[in-house]
This record gives structure tokens, sequence and C-alpha cells, in this order.
């Protein structure tokens, strides 16, 4: 019974493989290197990049030990990746004959789409919101000195920027939003789709609708939009049976 106990207190084995424990700390280097461009902090990407190569469960010490960090480093890293959705908190699962309450393990969140969907909705959160907010605050800045100021070239110019540029980043970051507003499956097969489709095909359909009126593209959005799915696969057939003719 002793030797069940102390072999349960003691932290896991260490990962099989010293050439693949290897590569993945090169990997969760790398991660943390280039998490800064996505706007999460290095630390934080280097213990996603850790769980998701090792593809287990892990405790927060066995976490630190492996990337090096302080005891505080990595409660913070793993609270922050937590929160920004790439690991979820689990129970310990290597409590074989030990009393008390269950420890915590963590581990990468499986489901790479759905992990991603999380940190797009994170990031328009935390820069995209805060942005238009900080454009829209100028903007009236700007026009309340233009109302006093109203023959004033410069600020007549300013504001006519800020209004442009104000459109261009809430289109932006509505798209954002979209995509985080999707299932994981939804996106998956959405961008799978995209994927299977020639470049060539997407530029002369882009050209295609460029040619339209907006008007009409939108009418045909919207029309499509409120299909049942039977009646939806119907109108496809059917359009690609008359776009095949027309193109004889």
């Amino acid at each position: 019974m002793t030797d069940v106990v102390a072999a349960a207190v003691e932290p896991s084995d260490p990962p099989e493989g010293p050439i693949a424990e290897e590569i993945r700390l090169r990997l969760a280097d790398a991660w943390g290197d280039m998490g800064a461009a996505w706007g999460v902090a290095p630390a934080i990407a280097r213990v996603h990049a850790y769980l998701m190569a090792r593809q287990e469960a892990l405790t927060e010490r066995e976490v630190r030990e492996a990337l090096g960090l302080s005891h505080r480093a990595a409660s913070l890293a793993l609270a922050e990746a937590e929160q920004w959705g790439l690991v979820e908190k689990i129970a310990e699962p290597r409590r074989v004959g030990r009393r008390g309450p269950a420890g915590t393990a963590y581990q990468a969140i499986g489901d790479h789409w759905r992990w991603f969907g999380r940190v797009v909705a994170e990031r328009k959160v935390r820069e995209g919101d805060p942005i238009i907010e900080v454009l829209e605050r100028t903007l009236a800045d700007t026009t309340a000195a233009l109302a006093d100021s109203p023959g004033d070239p410069d600020l007549t110019r300013l504001r006519e920027w800020l209004a442009t540029f104000l459109i261009f980043v809430r289109l932006f970051d509505r798209a954002v939003g979209l995509v985080s507003r999707l299932e994981p499956t939804e996106l998956e097969r959405a961008v799978r789709l995209l994927g299977e489709v020639p470049d060539d095909t997407i530029l002369r359909l882009v050209a295609l609708l460029d040619g339209l009126p907006d008007r009409d593209v939108l009418d045909l959005v919207e029309a499509l939009s409120r299909l049942s799915p039977a009646s939806a696969r119907r109108a496809t057939t059917l359009m690609s049976g008359v776009v095949r003719t027309l193109v004889r």
C-alpha cells in the first residue's frame, strides 16, 4: 500500500524519448517568440504549444519544470492561457491512492478550431473594441473642434480621414466578430471548402461580383440566407445547371 501511495505522490514519469521532448521544447520556444505578433504573451504561447505537443494533461509543476519557469510565472501563464481559451483546467488524472481534494491539471483544448475562435473573440474584446472607442472619441473631438473653427482646412481633412478610417475599422471588426461567433465545425468547413477552391476561381468570382450592382448582390445573399437546407440544395442544383448552360 505504501508503494502505491508513494508512486501516486510522485510527479508523472518524464516524457518518453529525449529527442521528442527536445523538439517539443524548441516548438514551444518558437511559438513563444511568435506570440507577441498575435497579441499573446510569450509565456502563455510557450505553455500552450507545449501542452498541445504533449497531448496530455499536466500539472503546474510539470509544466514549469519542463519549460524552466518559476512557480509564479507558470501559474500566471496557465491562468491567462485558460482565460484566452487555449487550455482548460481538469482534475489531475493521476491520483490513484491519494487522499484529500483532487489536484489540478491543465490540458490544451484539443479542437484547434475551437481555441482559434476563442482567440479571435478575445482579441476583438482586447484590441478591436478599444480601437473603435478611441477612433469614435477622436472623431467626436475633431467634430467639436471643427464646429468652433469651421474654416480650418486641416481640421476638415482630419475629420474626413477619421470618418473614413472608422468605417474601415468597424467593417474589419465586424468580420472578426463573425468568425468568433461561428461554431468550430462551421468555421472548419468554411475554411476547408475555401481551401479546395482554386485561386483563379476565387479571383474570377470576385471580378464577377465587382461588375454587379451592390443591391443585386445584397438581395441575392439575403434571399439565399432565408432558404431552408432542402430548398438551398434544390436552388444550388438548379443554379449550377443554369450557369453551366450559360457558359457553354
